[in-house]
């Protein structure tokens, strides 16, 4: 069975043509509200369109309108972001295509309380068995717990960065290894590793880290 790729794009910061590059291999697109914007910007149209619809521009949906775009609009004043809202729609999606990840665009830059937020949506995620994994032109970031292997290149940079109070991490292929190490939240151990090559191992037996891959 072949994979779908699924993301949201939010309404953050985003590079037109850094985006184009990274929206031509998804498969399905929704758009948090003014993401609709960055979408057309760069030249695709999302599945869905989803939030209050305070952000994207009349003009860009009417667009949505017309291609068939599934609309989906919600009062201002309600207890969800509009994020949150579209996640939950990548969320089902993933659920009948029998995926578990969902990227994420647009969600850096501009406000620091919505990503301080999306942080906390990646880490609800996580626990629920599925992995949001953030992207823009100068990070990839997600939230971790187990083993996985890397592919990076020597001298890349990396963040180990606990999520729960304590997190224990072991490490291979980094120039500061670790070994049953332990993360915590209120000390930043983990900040500014560096690959020795082209492949990191990482090992979360105890916690959640979110992991920074600095581009």
């Amino acid at each position: 069975m072949n994979k779908m790729m699924i993301a949201v794009l939010a309404n953050g910061a985003w590079d037109s043509e850094w985006g184009k590059q990274a929206l031509d291999k998804v498969d399905y697109l929704i758009c948090a509200d003014g993401g609709a914007n960055h979408a057309l910007n760069s030249g695709f149209m999302p599945e869905q369109l989803i939030g209050d619809l305070d952000s994207v521009t009349g003009e860009n949906l009417s667009q949505c309108r017309n291609a068939g775009c599934f609309i989906e609009q919600f009062p201002r004043e309600k207890d969800e972001t509009d994020l949150e809202l579209a996640l939950l729609r990548a969320k089902e999606k993933a659920f009948s295509a029998g995926e578990q990840e969902i990227w994420l665009y647009g969600a850096t830059g501009k406000r620091m309380d919505h990503f301080l937020g999306n942080l906390a949506l990646m880490l609800a995620y996580a626990r629920q068995g599925y992995r949001i994994h953030l992207a823009d032109p100068d990070h990839e970031m997600w939230v971790l717990q187990g083993r996985e292997e890397i592919s990076t290149y020597k001298g890349q940079e990396l963040s180990l960065i606990a999520l729960s109070e304590r997190a224990v991490v072991s490490t291979e292929g980094l120039y500061y290894p670790l070994e049953h190490g332990v993360l915590r939240q209120d000390v930043p151990r983990g900040v500014s590793n560096v690959s020795l090559g082209e492949r990191v191992t990482i090992e979360v037996h105890e916690g959640w880290v979110l992991v920074v891959l600095l581009a």
